[in-house]
């Protein structure tokens, strides 16, 4: 059996928004005008999770277990169950909803600066990882982690 790799973990954590950025964004923003679609279902997590079991039963890997786990708790972090239509998507229809993105940028900023529920998460995040750091920096264990995936030894 593999062991967790938390930086694969980590990359999972954001994978929603890799996918859906800039496919919702930049390059379908004529159809979706939402930065938040597929991968940010329930679907997409359950599908990462079947994927992930598989894996597990037939070579003992937990890749896709952990991808699944990422994307989970990245609908958790961005409180999903806000927007049925999408987490539950395609149950309330085939669209997501359209949200304004003229002002991208300035919205994301206007939020992540006066509204709790954006720069709360954003701070508390910003501190597990800045002291994931400085232990890993201060316990001289960086190297190890960015190779192998894991603080501890082994």
């Amino acid at each position: 059996m593999s062991r967790l790799d938390l930086r694969l973990l980590a990359f999972a954590a954001l994978l929603p928004d890799v996918i859906d950025k800039p496919l919702g964004h930049y390059l379908l923003p004529g159809i979706f005008d939402n930065g938040r679609i597929f991968a940010h279902t329930l679907l997409f997590t359950l599908v990462l999770f079947v994927i992930g079991i598989i894996l597990y039963r037939r070579r003992g890997r937990i890749w896709g277990l952990t991808l699944a786990l990422g994307s989970a708790s990245h609908l958790v972090l961005d409180a999903m169950w806000r927007t049925p239509e999408t987490l539950l998507w395609p149950a309330f229809g085939w669209g997501f909803p359209v949200i304004d993105i003229t002002n991208l940028w300035r919205t994301l900023w206007e939020s992540l600066t006066s509204h709790p529920s954006v720069y709360v998460p954003e701070i508390i995040g910003l501190a597990v990882l800045g002291f994931i750091g400085v232990h890993l920096i201060t316990k001289r264990r960086l190297r190890h982690f960015l190779r192998r995936g894991r603080i501890m030894e082994g």
